[in-house]
């Protein structure tokens, strides 16, 4: 049997319109700025004219060959609605990125036509909800260049991933005297949940040190290895500075020593190509919601002689052969990592999503992402008392600033009134904050839709806000 085709499942079923004919969607009828709401309280779009300074005449437009953003903002309705009467600008990528059409209306097909368990019906509908289900695994084991769908475990996002690999192979692997290195610019989501296992298993958490651009210090890794290291965890790029470490290399020095590899790919896998065998990566993780798919999903990546030897950390349903009140036998991976119902909707958007993103050219979209951050970099750099945070060598498009006078809570709400979205406070990487100072920041991230007329009007606001 052929997987459903979502786009024609939903045909004719009450409720499975979400998003068709975007922009002019219904679904966000009765909702503050979503096109087909009239809310009587919010002003009109014309009440507070957005604004309109012009790029700095002497900035290049980062327009590369092989990509223009208005290929991927026609396709995501939110884009087009308005905030507090001006044209959303959505500069929080870093915490969500918005979702196509395409993603919206497959949620909508499958609830509206396909809805099923899987794994275990023996009706048609089962059968065709497993065989989306399934055929999302391999979608992800082909975005991320495993060798396998059998390599994918699905979780809620990157914490529950690291948390899974925490307390399924390192109960297993860590002890007494034992060391887990992780960079100092790591998400809390890659600290905490070793530093849990650590106290249970009497190992410790050893911290890489930053260098003053926010990259991390090699020197200082390669002397922290030892005989002890069990595990290294890194991001392939930092949520708060950017910064993209040279994985590949550092797996290969900790591989050196017996130690395994973690890698959060939660900021990574919407900005660049990801190959999980040539990084040698033996662990990596995401979330589906940085990747314009939705919440509550998100996969992990293992080696399958990692994942073969991984003990359940949860128990249930679906992830068992047998079960009596003597002994219970275990599925095979990934399923035996997959404990109850999964979250079947939000597999189906994570495969349309990866459609959608895998349409564009990869190389073409973090080369405008390349030059769009280039282009912020230099505009940002005209608004007095504005200071970027980390000047790494290899980054993604995150600005992390502070701006003098002014707390970035303060900055943010100034922002929001002129409807344009960052994100302001400790970002959940304290240390990396802690190591310029600082207890929090505003945060601008850009995705493949933005613009420089976007940063254009982040730049204005931010000056009118100085005064300049």
């Amino acid at each position: 049997m052929t997987i459903p085709d979502l786009t024609t499942l939903g045909r004719g079923v009450p409720g499975t319109t979400l998003g068709a004919g975007v922009p002019g969607t219904t679904l966000g009828a009765g909702v503050p700025g979503l096109p087909g709401a009239a809310p009587a309280d919010m002003p009109r779009a014309d009440a507070a004219p957005a604004v309109t300074t012009p790029a700095p005449a002497a900035l290049p437009q980062p327009q590369p060959p092989g990509f223009s953003p208005e290929a991927a903002r026609q396709d995501v309705p939110i884009l087009h609605r308005t905030v507090n009467g001006h044209p959303l600008v959505w500069l929080d990528n870093g915490a969500t990125t918005q979702k196509p059409r395409q993603v919206i209306e497959a949620l909508g097909a499958f609830y509206g036509a396909a809805n099923s368990n899987i794994h275990r019906g023996a009706h048609t509908m089962a059968r065709e909800a497993t065989q989306m289900y399934e055929a999302g695994r391999a979608a992800v084991a082909g975005f991320l260049g495993a060798g396998s769908p059998d390599d994918i475990v699905f979780v809620r996002g990157t914490t529950e991933a690291i948390n899974l690999v925490a307390q399924s192979w390192g109960r297993a692997n860590l002890g007494p005297g034992d060391d887990i290195l992780v960079a100092t610019l790591e998400h809390h989501s890659d600290i905490v949940p070793w530093q849990l296992i650590a106290k249970e298993t009497r190992a410790r958490v050893v911290p890489i040190p930053l260098t003053p651009e926010g990259a991390i210090d090699q020197d200082a890794y390669a002397d922290l290895l030892s005989s002890r290291t069990q595990l290294v965890a890194v991001s392939h790029a930092s949520n708060v500075l950017g910064t993209v470490p040279p994985v590949k290399e550092m797996t290969a020095l900790a591989h050196r020593y017996g130690a395994k590899v973690l890698v959060d790919g939660a900021q990574a896998v919407a900005h660049f190509p990801v190959d999980v065998q040539d990084l040698d990566a033996d662990f990596y993780a995401f979330s589906g919601h940085k990747l314009f798919a939705p919440t509550g999903i998100g996969a992990l990546y293992a080696k399958p002689e990692i994942l073969q030897g991984m003990r359940p950390w949860q128990g249930g349903g679906n992830m068992i052969d047998s079960v009596d009140f003597t002994r219970t036998t275990f599925a095979p991976v990934p399923h035996l990592l997959e404990a109850g119902t999964g979250h079947i909707a939000g597999v189906v958007g994570l495969l349309a999503a990866l459609n959608w993103f895998t349409s564009f050219d990869r190389d073409a979209v973090a080369a405008y992402e390349t030059a769009l951050m280039t282009y912020a970099q230099q505009a940002l750099a005209t608004v007095p008392g504005l200071e970027v945070l980390g000047a790494a060598p290899e980054r993604i498009a995150v600005l992390t600033f502070t701006l003098a006078g002014h707390d970035p809570a303060g900055v943010a709400d100034w922002l929001d009134r002129d409807g344009i979205a960052v994100r302001a406070g400790h970002h959940c990487a304290q240390p990396a904050l802690a190591h310029y100072g600082l207890e929090s920041a505003a945060r601008a991230s850009l995705a493949l839709y933005n613009t420089s007329e976007e940063v254009d009007l982040l730049v204005a606001s931010l000056r009118r806000l100085q005064g300049a």
